[in-house]
Parts: structure tokens; sequence; C-alpha cells
């Protein structure tokens, strides 16, 4: 018999941004100081995100679900509140030209392999 809490499945949803040129550096801001933590207040899983390395437009978000009806119900109930809507929210669409998610069924050992394997590296000094 296997052990259900390691082979439980996690519903990732993959977020690709393409930004306006020349606003990734506010819209990193806005995201990591306003936007994410908001999320992680709904009880979103955010797995990784920040600027795409070889893309000076493209920034990315990953987050983790434990189902497509929790994924829905989280995204409604965030997206939905005042609190978002007169918050960070035009900071942040504001500077996006478009975006695709994807979605993806990864097991609690790849979702924590992406969480750490996208650290941003410490700055040189």
């Amino acid at each position: 018999m296997t052990d259900s809490s390691t082979t439980a499945r996690r519903l990732v949803e993959i977020r690709a941004y393409r930004l306006k040129p020349g606003t990734r550096a506010d819209f990193h801001v806005a995201a990591s100081e306003h936007a994410l933590p908001m999320v992680r207040a709904y009880g979103m899983d955010v797995v990784a995100h920040g600027p795409v390395p070889n893309d000076p437009n493209g920034y990315f978000l990953v987050r983790s679900f434990a189902s497509l009806a929790e994924l829905t119900a989280q995204e409604d109930e965030f997206y939905g509140s005042a609190r978002w809507r007169e918050g960070p929210r035009e900071a942040l669409v504001s500077r996006i030209e478009t975006y695709v998610d994807t979605l993806l069924w990864l097991s609690p050992a790849a979702v924590d392999d992406l969480r750490a394997g996208n650290v941003a590296p410490a700055a040189v000094a």
C-alpha cells in the first residue's frame, strides 16, 4: 500500500506574462511586495515567480492547488475582492500585454523541486 501523502498530485498553474517593454522592474516590485503577499493570504501556494532570464519582457508565476475546484474558488475569491481591485491590481494589469496559463498535474516532490530550484541567486557584490 502506498502513502497517499506522497502520491497525491498537485495541480500546478504556470502563468507566463508578456509585459510591456520597460515595465518589468516595476511589475516585479508590485508583484513581490504587494500582490503576492495578498495571494498567499488568500491561501494560494505560490511555488515560484520572477523575471524570465532570457526575455526582458517575460515574467512567470507558478502556483499549486489541490484540485481545479480549489484553483477556481481561490482565484474567484481573490480576483473578485475589493482588496485586490482597490489595491495592487492596476499597478500589475497596466503593465501586462498578454499572459497564458498552463495547468499540469505534478507530484508533491516535483512541486517542491520547482520551489527550491527557482529561488533567485544571491546578488554578487
